[in-house]
């Protein structure tokens, strides 16, 4: 089945473009070439752990549907995290083939007296195991001489553990030098620990040629996304991701209903009756002295007992998009504000219940879903009104989800605002290593020497993972499992918990700004019906914070706060020797 089109992110700029403009001021890139994509795509090289979760979501989990995928594409992310699982697992093969040969001469006495109370190979494998704890247990394969993911130290465990692996390392080098020295048969000591650097030299080699050749800024534009390897198996994932995605129809759990939009951001939701507006006749003596009074607005009827138009879900939504529809348009005619590019689509969500391949993506049958969801408050099925921001490169992203239905005389108007927090700066390390990766093969070969006693035992984990992970997936067959919701978004585990202050004001700011002009879309639908809107500005000014709006005012005061007063003076009136 074909994947419905998404609307254009942007419309066409009416003004000429500025002869100063930077790079951030383009139009924003497709999905597959975001930079969220090609810095998720550099970080599963650096991070075993958020590897192994992307594989495990999308691969040991086939039974699930992907989350939205919100400024990014999962699918290259996946490819480059099969690629680098199979280049580690193929550099822990060799490297446990040297391990085990070692073991084996060292154990039966050939070439390893040692003057260590404990055999070399327990002595080494001891600096392997600190080097590789010191430096992190989430890092992989491939380290920049520092920890990918600082651990949950404390004290002054944090201080010396770092130093720990280099004092044991001395301490192995130095009983080795003195077991030559001595004239003792210890070249197995040190024959192996060269054996281990070629491995993890060629692995650092080629990590730093896939991020200078691919996923470098200019080459990631170029070549566009890696492909998943050609097996049944990964072209029925393939076609699955690339169907659901970025489809306006996702499947939830009640547990778990957003997964991929990110964190909630100050949610809230109004529900009032729908009270239509009257106009009581004033008193004779009032009509004396306000001749000038305007007449009565009368409505058209819509049944013979209410007296009042019908106010529809769809109304309301059909509202709300011109105005944001217009807000992207004076952005672009004035500023570079992001929300030039604001994305406005509505979908529906469906709760899990059929098996993934028989739930039907044809544009069509979610238009179906959409126009019988929108205002009809059911429990499962639920429409939403999605208003999207990407800012800072789609680091941060803002997602309003907006629902909104008209039952029982009820007017129920949700707004749940979500963000999701920037990637994390580590992966960023692909542009350092797309400029300098190939700067000196005496660099790149100290290096290695440096790096591989935690490398190699980082693979020796890697390939422990990779067997689990195959046989889990061959015995298991995901594929035939009970239908299951999404659980984790690839955008979501590759980031951060913190954001900057620019970044939290910027959030501030476009949150508010698409919640005032969803409250006008709001406020235009019930007055245009002929209903009552002062118990729906009351709420207004809730959400607001207590912010008070005046349209227009002509003399009088106004006071908002606690205990706040206001008095009106006289423009004759003087106060400390000036005039209000």
């Amino acid at each position: 089945m074909t994947v419905p089109e998404r609307p254009a992110s942007s419309p066409t700029s009416t003004s000429p473009p500025s002869p100063t403009a930077s790079p951030s001021d383009a139009p924003p890139p497709e999905p597959s070439l975001s930079e969220a994509t090609r810095l998720l795509c550099a970080g599963v090289y650096f991070d075993g752990q958020f590897r192994r979760r992307v594989i495990q979501e999308l691969v040991e989990h086939e039974e699930r549907p992907i989350a939205p995928s919100l400024g990014y594409d999962a699918l290259p992310v996946l490819a480059h995290a099969l690629r680098a699982r199979h280049r580690e697992a193929m550099t822990g093969g060799v490297l446990l083939a040297v391990w085990v040969a070692f073991i084996v001469l060292d154990l039966s006495g050939v070439g390893s007296q040692s003057l260590l109370p404990v055999p070399w190979c327990l002595g080494y494998g001891a600096v392997c195991f600190l080097s590789w704890f010191a430096r992190g247990t989430r890092s992989s394969l491939f380290t920049l001489g520092r920890s990918v993911i600082k651990e949950a130290t404390r004290g002054r465990l944090k201080a010396v553990l770092p130093v720990l692996p280099f004092l044991l390392a001395v301490v192995y080098w130095a009983a080795v030098l003195l077991s030559l020295f001595r004239g003792a048969d210890a070249w197995l000591a040190v024959v192996f620990p060269i054996l281990l650097v070629p491995p993890v030299w060629a692995y650092r080699n080629h990590v730093a040629s896939v991020m200078r050749h691919q996923l470098s800024r200019d080459a990631f534009a170029e070549k566009g996304r890696a492909e998943l390897p050609a097996t049944d198996q990964f072209r029925r994932i393939g076609k699955a991701i690339a169907r659901e995605q970025h489809a306006r129809l996702a499947i939830y759990d009640p547990f778990r209903p957003f997964v991929g939009a990110g964190e909630p951001y100050k949610p809230w939701s109004v529900a009032m009756e729908l009270k239509h507006t009257s106009w009581a006749a004033p008193p004779e003596a009032e009509q004396a002295d306000a001749p000038s009074r305007p007449a009565p607005v009368s409505f058209a009827k819509s049944g013979p007992a209410s007296g009042i138009a019908s106010l529809t879900g769809r109304e309301v939504v059909d509202l709300i998009k011109p105005r944001l529809a217009a807000l992207r348009t004076s952005a672009a005619a004035t500023s570079r504000d992001r929300l030039r590019f604001l994305q406005v689509e509505e979908l529906v969500y469906l709760p899990v219940g059929v098996a993934r391949d028989q739930v039907d993506y044809d544009p069509e049958v979610i238009q179906e879903h959409l126009d019988r969801a929108v205002g009809e408050g059911a429990e499962a099925r639920r429409h939403f009104l999605r208003v999207r921001v990407g800012a800072w490169d789609e680091q941060v992203a803002i997602c309003l989800l907006v629902r909104i239905h008209t039952q029982g005389g009820m007017l129920v108007l949700e707004v749940a605002p979500h963000v999701l927090t920037p990637v994390r700066p580590e992966f960023k390390s692909a542009d350092v290593l797309a400029a300098h990766g190939g700067d000196g093969p005496l660099r790149d070969a100290v290096r290695g020497v440096l790096t591989s006693p935690s490398a190699g035992f980082a693979a020796g984990i890697s390939l422990g993972h990779t067997a689990l992970s195959l046989f889990r997936t061959w015995l298991t067959m995901p594929q035939h499992a009970l239908p299951d919701a999404p659980a984790a978004s690839v955008r979501e585990l590759g980031s951060v918990k913190e954001i900057s202050l620019f970044q939290e004001m910027d959030i501030s700011r476009y949150v508010k700004t698409l919640q005032d002009r969803i409250a006008n879309g709001v406020q235009d639908a019930l007055r245009s019906k002929g209903y009552e809107t002062n118990v729906f500005d009351q709420y207004i000014i809730n959400v607001g914070e207590g912010g008070v709006f005046i349209g227009d005012m002509s003399g009088g005061a106004v006071a908002s706060g606690e205990r706040a007063s206001a008095k009106h003076l006289d423009t004759a009136t003087e106060t400390g020797g000036g005039r209000t």
